[in-house]
């Protein structure tokens, strides 16, 4: 079959390595003004190491490591010294995979742009040669010239930025930074806005360590709910216990997970805070988490034991069906909606509330499986592959792939329900040509979202897509028998014909009568038994 990629193997997904929870901290005026101050503070400690770790960039080695933190507890704490200093290296190493991905970005569009060039105006793609299709006019190839200089000029900056170690960071985020400039657009006033800028650039947040006092000597939760934290030396005239803490009137009770929480925090083991404000709501926030044992990956087989349902993702549903452990579907298709216009946070309640129902959908369907497609559309959004089709490539941009399987993900284990990735290949139009029309009943539409499903949930399987091959002969009798798909592919003889099965054709029967029929004698021809031989008596010669 010419022109169709490799597809890759199936594979069950790790579960979450970490778990993370959260909630409110009722503080007063009086403890809200103390966390603000620390935070602003500290903060300003971090922007500062930030800047010296970039400028180091790649020389920096353990020894300049302990410089600045020595040079931190001087001014704040050993404990808050050594959250700095390990938030800034991870913040410079996260620019840095960020700075990778852009130039493998800006290299792909590049090349995109030079085979589009190089063809025609008007020609046709090829996809069996590798050739792409030209530019429609000369107006638009000498636009994409001109944008092929203009790339080729960032990445080669870029490149010298990765090769002298130098990342672009911005504490409380680029878009906010931006918006400072388009305070009008954004519905916000200078005011506002500065509080929202000084509430991201706060830093309160400490690492925990194991046989610690519960977990965190910096920010401390006790079992009980109160709230402590560690006072920079600047600002230990604010301390209401001792030691130089601060202790909070609010306390913590953690509804969700709260158990394990506090498994941990009894026998002190590792615990990391992190506390937030919300100047939108006025809130404070505190999130406590820590890392998980790695639970053992169920082996592909054992995870497809009971069947599986196939979950084909969409930009406004879940397209959903239950197949059992031969490629059948099993009741009705499922479809689970969702809403992803709006704020970032509504966006999120309607992911949750969508892989809910889907997660109880497999509980009551017996599976212990979900089949996802393995979606990543690092060249969906491009230009130069849809670029005629805005509202198409919109609907990629905002389709939040990475967010969706990552909840899947850390939800099915807290179900026991493994989650299995599949290549996304050809689903949708294999799926609609195999499935779509011999599902649909008048009373029954099936979708081509809902036919992709089941060619996922097989995939998953080990079946191939299509529900049979060419029957060998050209009519439609039984004669030669069928060859079927519907076994796995290591099943011996799954390809040939099939054996005759003993006993009546109908298998209608019951044991009794079959058993009465193979006893009695018969007294016509077409009655005798197959294995009875009957044979002419020889004629009578007479005079």
């Amino acid at each position: 079959m010419g022109g169709l990629r490799e597809l890759a193997a199936s594979f069950v997904v790790p579960g979450p390595a970490g778990v993370a929870i959260r909630d409110r901290l009722r503080v007063s005026e009086a403890d809200a003004a103390v966390l603000a101050e620390v935070g602003v503070f500290l903060g300003s400690l971090a922007a500062g190491d930030l800047a010296e770790r970039s400028r180091q960039g790649l020389g920096h080695d353990a020894a300049s490591w302990a410089v600045r933190k020595r040079s931190l507890t001087g001014r704040s704490s050993a404990r808050w010294a050594g959250s700095i200093t390990k938030a800034s290296h991870d913040q410079w190493a996260l620019a840095r995979r960020g700075q990778a991905a852009h130039m493998a970005w800006l290299r792909g569009q590049i090349a995109s742009i030079e085979a589009r060039l190089a063809r025609p105006l008007g020609a046709k793609a090829d996809k069996r040669a590798g050739l792409a299709r030209g530019y429609a006019t000369r107006g638009e190839w000498h636009a994409k010239s001109r944008r092929l200089q203009m790339l080729k000029d960032r990445l080669a900056v870029m490149e010298a930025d990765r090769a002298a170690g130098r990342v672009h960071v911005v504490r409380g985020g680029k878009r906010l930074a931006t918006t400072r400039h388009h305070l009008a657009a954004a519905g916000l006033d200078e005011q506002v806005w500065r509080e929202r800028w000084q509430a991201e650039r706060m830093f309160l947040a400490a690492d925990g360590e194991s046989g610690k006092r519960f977990g965190n000597e910096t920010i401390r939760v006790t079992e009980t709910g109160q709230v402590s934290l560690k006072l920079p030396a600047p600002l230990a005239h604010l301390a209401n216990a001792p030691h130089g803490r601060y202790l909070l009137d609010a306390t913590v009770r953690f509804q969700y997970r709260g158990a394990e929480w506090l498994d941990r925090v009894t026998v002190n083991r590792a615990m990391a805070y992190r506390i937030h404000h919300d100047t939108g709501r006025g809130r404070w926030y505190i999130t406590a988490s820590w890392q998980r044992a790695a639970a053992p990956l169920l082996p592909l087989q054992v995870a497809l034991a009971r069947g599986v349902v196939g979950v084909d993702m969409n930009d406004d549903h879940l397209a959903a069906w239950h197949l059992d452990v031969h490629g059948n579907p099993v009741g009705e298709p499922q479809r689970f909606f969702y809403d992803l216009t709006g704020t970032a946070q509504h966006r999120d309640a309607q992911i949750r509330h969508a892989l809910t129902r889907l997660l109880h959908h497999a509980r009551r369907c017996g599976a212990a499986a979900i089949a996802i497609e393995d979606l990543d559309f690092t060249d969906g959004t491009s230009r130069e592959k849809h670029g005629h089709n805005k509202r198409f490539r919109r609907l990629l941009s905002r389709f939040p792939t990475a967010k969706l399987k990552a909840r899947l993900v850390s939800m099915a284990a807290e179900q026991d329900v493994a989650v299995v990735a599949v290549d996304p290949a050809y689903t949708s139009r294999w799926g609609a040509q195999h499935w779509q029309k011999p599902l649909t009943t008048p009373t029954r539409k099936i979708s081509r979202h809902d036919a992709a499903s089941i060619a996922i949930g097989r995939r998953a399987l080990g079946h191939p897509i299509r529900r049979r091959t060419t029957p060998p002969h050209g009519d439609q009798s039984d004669r030669r028998g069928h060859r079927t798909v519907q076994a796995r592919p290591d099943t011996r003889r799954r390809e040939e014909t099939r054996p005759r099965i003993p006993g009546p054709r109908t298998r209608s029967m019951s044991p009794d009568t079959e058993r009465k029929r193979a006893t009695r004698t018969s007294n016509t021809v077409r009655d005798v038994r197959s294995d009875q031989i009957w044979v002419q008596d020889p004629l009578l010669l007479t005079d």
